[in-house]
């Protein structure tokens, strides 16, 4: 009897191995200041990370069942901590949190001041606004007065980010000790990371399904750069859409109401909704879930229109404008229609491909996992927009954690390689790095249907609700 038990004990050390290794590559990897100077350095750094979490992902299927929520609490502990082993790498938007915390605890509307304002000099300390030649002559300084830069990018324009997001800001400042500077955001981006961890493994456990699949977040190489090392608000995000899509199987009002808290973190889950409403065919069904969402987004706006004297909107509007959203032709967005498309083509095409698309996860969807129709949603717009961002794919990386799709994950690479490795490898990588994905995805579709399995959620006889509350 205990011969299984023998064969099966490697493969639990094998993946202690593999993560031990993970772990030892992350910390120099976020360490490492290639970003700007070496950027095909710090791509093979990512790329040896990714190698060892493909393995880990593989081998834990065989690790035996009760040590596997175990292990993925360990790994997703360890992968965390790894973070933490250097200030932010490649992305300095948490200094403007840092910022929109301090301005917040002021009591001063976060939308209402650039961080190069003149108003708001008496705000400034020499972490943020470092003075001198020395201190401003690195790349990631923005000047903006004679004598004095900032570390906060884009500092003449106002912040873009939705209320629930600044309320964090200014709770991380408030509960932050006097001078820990980065460590604050990167400490509350572990937690969160964390937090995602425990969400994943609660709604796989009521769906009764297998846990393995939440290894797919808590040992991703994004969680340690973009969750923790930069500290991006979108795990706030994350963790709020977890808990949501687990939450919408059996109470549709609450879950609506967790999802307005996730736009309102950050507005990508937005994108959620479709595969909320699987199986929905009546109008006053589908209010129950959005009319909440709505209500919540509202509410939560509400004070900082009613204090602020500029627009709640601040620079969103510039920024789309700037990575090239509207205009098809500019930077790498739609860079995979526009190798059969026109560029003008590119929106209106992404338009009815993402209709369709939502269409058929409404028609087909599962009511009971909503959360494999938002996998679809998602990493089809990711295809279809090509985002040059990385930590955009943190919200893909935890549907596929929550679905168990793993040739997904294929589109968090490529959104790495865009943000990374382009300086090194050229204009091309994002064609080829989303080109790449896309053909992982068709291949793990052509794979489930060769074994008689659905590419997509199954189809239902019965709509997701059966009456209103």
């Amino acid at each position: 009897m205990n011969e299984p038990r023998r064969r099966r004990l490697p493969w639990t050390a094998v993946t202690v191995l593999l993560l031990a290794a993970l772990t030892a590559v992350l910390v120099p990897a976020v360490r490492d200041e290639g970003y700007v100077t070496d950027p095909a350095g710090l791509t093979r750094w990512y790329a040896v990370a990714w190698a060892l979490f493909g393995a880990a992902a593989w081998t834990v299927r065989r690790v035996p069942r009760r040590r596997v929520v175990p292990l993925v609490w360990a790994g997703a502990l360890a992968v965390a901590v790894t973070g933490l082993a250097g200030p932010p790498l490649t992305s300095t938007d948490s200094y403007r949190y840092a910022w929109d915390g301090r301005v917040q605890a002021a009591g001063i509307s976060p939308y209402d001041h650039a961080p190069a304002d003149p108003a708001l000099r008496g705000l400034r300390d020499d972490w943020l606004f470092p003075r001198g030649g020395p201190a401003c002559a690195r790349p990631d300084r923005a000047p903006v007065e004679p004598g004095v830069c900032t570390r906060i990018n884009r500092p003449t324009v106002h912040t873009i980010y939705p209320p629930v997001a600044e309320g964090y800001f200014a709770l991380v400042h408030a509960l932050s000790p006097s001078g820990v500077r980065h460590k604050a955001l990167q400490v509350g981006g572990a937690l969160t990371a964390l937090g995602v961890t425990g969400a994943v493994l609660w709604v796989r456990r009521r769906a009764g399904a297998d846990a393995r699949t939440a290894a797919y977040w808590a040992w991703c190489p994004a969680v340690a750069v973009e969750a923790v090392n930069d500290a991006h608000v979108d795990t706030l995000a994350v963790l709020l859409s977890v808990v949501a899509l687990g939450v919408v199987v059996r109470r549709r009002a609450v879950g609506g109401a967790l999802f307005g808290l996730a736009v309102a973190a950050k507005l990508l889950p937005a994108v959620l909704l479709p595969g909320a409403l699987a199986g929905v065919r009546r109008w006053r069904d589908a209010a129950v879930l959005l009319l909440p969402a709505v209500a919540v987004v509202g509410l939560v706006y509400l004070p900082y229109v009613l204090v602020s004297r500029s627009s709640v909107f601040g620079y969103l509007g510039g920024y789309a404008a700037e990575e090239g959203y509207e205009d098809p032709g500019a930077g790498g967005r739609y860079a995979l229609l526009r190798l059969v498309l026109p560029a003008s083509w590119a929106v209106p095409a992404v338009a009815l491909g993402m209709a369709a698309v939502v269409a058929y996860v409404w028609w087909r969807g599962d009511p009971l996992r909503p959360w494999s129709g938002a996998l679809t949603v998602t990493g089809t717009a990711f295809l279809l927009m090509t985002p040059g961002y990385s930590w955009y794919a943190l919200l893909l990386v935890a549907l596929v954690a929550l679905d168990g799709r793993a040739e997904w994950l294929g589109v968090a690479v490529a959104g790495a390689a865009a943000y990374v490795s382009a300086p090194a490898l050229g204009g091309g990588t994002v064609r080829v790095a989303y080109g790449l994905a896309a053909a992982v995805v068709v291949a793990g579709w052509a794979a489930r249907a060769g074994k008689g399995m659905r590419s997509g959620p199954p189809r239902v006889a019965q709509p997701m609700w059966k009456e209103s509350p």
